[in-house]
């Protein structure tokens, strides 16, 4: 038994389950345990721009082939604007087969534009193309680690890790001193997981506690229609995409089981960012696609992301009974393959896309977001489980494109044999 519960998914699962209770027969003090949840997701991300800084140096120094760099990034790019593709349609295709916005029969005129003002004038402020871009070359490199923005993080370590490659020799001991601050970084992550279950169990606590059950029955449709397709895209898409590289689906969510529940308690992919990078390259992915893949996805790549924002899209149209001909759905799906990218690190990300695009069109209500604020938070646990499993399999796909992919390593892995862990931190809670 003690063997049992020593297993972190076994104690995340424990810690989810008590707080769903906690949630739903004492809500007023589930509500009050956000902090836990926010304070155990703030200790990942505190330690997420060394690490990322650190992973990828080290394995662009390793790796030695500048050319090689450009072309683990090209393909990267060509993968996750297919991957979000399939995303944005299948999303289109089931709720449109479903309608979970029909015969609500919503008035745009009655709703409360207070309510998604904020959200709107974030998405007005948003960047075009060009402000995009510029935004990824930071103003200093101290400004970069403050803000922790990830694709400026990026940028600094993947010219250093080219620098320490074309020095060649002197550059040895600088990437050496990374390597050993991953160590001791990846050992605090170890420490910081212990508080995992908590985390996990606060954040379902404070979602049930303040959103109730009984309140989502009117969207509950539109719910289930969300999780019906993440389920399906997890199945069907992303699915071929492991067999294609040479491993079990099944396989992949078992071995990742802690980091799928840590995510679905805490709605936070950037919680288990440090114990993905680790078990992939455990897994037998080269460590330079790691370090460049991973992080470049979590903005880049968020699969879950795209079809929670087809859905919502189409699903304000019905319930206000705005006509939408296959034309104009096409031009929403078209508009999010842009706007969808970039906004991970803004807060109410999805809203704040939602807003940029219907307001981008000029035909669906942009107050017909309101229908949605209810639910937002719940809805942020299907998309945030699908985000991780595809970024993941995105990056075992890349490595096998390149070449790089330790499959013998991979099935011993999933046999259970015992291998040495990775950068200092225990994988086997």
């Amino acid at each position: 038994m003690r063997l049992w519960l020593g297993k972190l998914y076994i104690q995340v699962f424990i810690g989810i389950i008590l707080g769903g209770l906690i949630g739903f027969v004492f809500p007023n003090f589930g509500t009050q345990l956000q902090p836990l949840a926010d304070g155990f997701i703030k200790l990942i991300k505190m330690l997420l721009a060394p690490i990322i800084f650190g992973t990828v140096i080290t394995g662009i120094a390793k790796m030695g082939n500048l050319k090689e760099v450009g072309r683990i990034g090209a393909r990267a790019l060509i993968y996750f604007e297919v991957a979000s593709t399939f995303a944005l349609a299948l999303g289109l295709i089931v709720v449109n087969v479903v309608r979970p916005g029909a015969g609500m029969n919503i008035d745009p005129a009655q709703l409360d534009a207070k309510a998604i003002s904020g959200y709107a004038r974030v998405a007005e402020a948003q960047p075009g193309l060009v402000g995009f871009l510029m935004d990824i070359i930071p103003t200093t490199i101290v400004d970069a680690f403050a803000k922790g923005a990830m694709l400026q993080i990026i940028l600094l370590s993947v010219l250093l890790g080219l620098a320490a490659v074309q020095i060649g020799p002197k550059g040895r001991p600088f990437v050496e001193v990374m390597d050993s601050a991953l160590n001791v970084l990846f050992r605090v992550v170890g420490m910081v997981m212990r508080l995992a279950p908590l985390g996990a169990g606060a954040g379902v606590a404070f979602t049930i506690g303040k959103y109730g059950i009984g309140s989502l029955s009117s969207l509950a449709w539109l719910m289930a229609s969300v999780y019906l397709t993440s389920i399906l895209f997890v199945v069907l898409v992303l699915g071929a995409v492991a067999a294609w590289s040479g491993f079990s689906l099944l396989k992949f969510i078992s071995t990742f089981k802690d980091e799928i529940l840590i995510t679905f308690g805490t709605c936070s992919t950037e919680a288990v960012m440090p114990q993905m990078m680790v078990k992939l390259e455990r897994l037998g992915c080269d460590k330079s696609v790691v370090g460049l893949v991973l992080p470049t996805g979590y903005t880049f790549n968020a699969d879950g992301t795209c079809i929670y924002l087809t859905m919502a899209a189409i699903f304000v149209a019905q319930a206000t009974n705005t006509p939408l001909s296959w034309g104009d759905q096409l031009l929403v799906l078209g508009i999010l393959l842009l706007t969808s990218k970039g906004s991970a690190g803004v807060a109410g990300a999805g809203f704040v896309t939602l807003a940029a695009t219907l307001s981008s069109i000029h035909t669906v209500p942009v107050t017909g977001l309101v229908l949605l604020l209810g639910v937002d938070r719940l809805m942020n646990q299907p998309r945030a489980v699908v985000n991780l499993i595809g970024n993941g399999i995105a990056t075992i796909a890349i490595a096998k494109w390149e070449g790089v992919f330790d499959r013998a390593r991979a099935e011993a892995v999933y046999r259970g044999e015992p291998l040495p862990a990775l950068e200092g931190i225990n994988l086997d809670h």
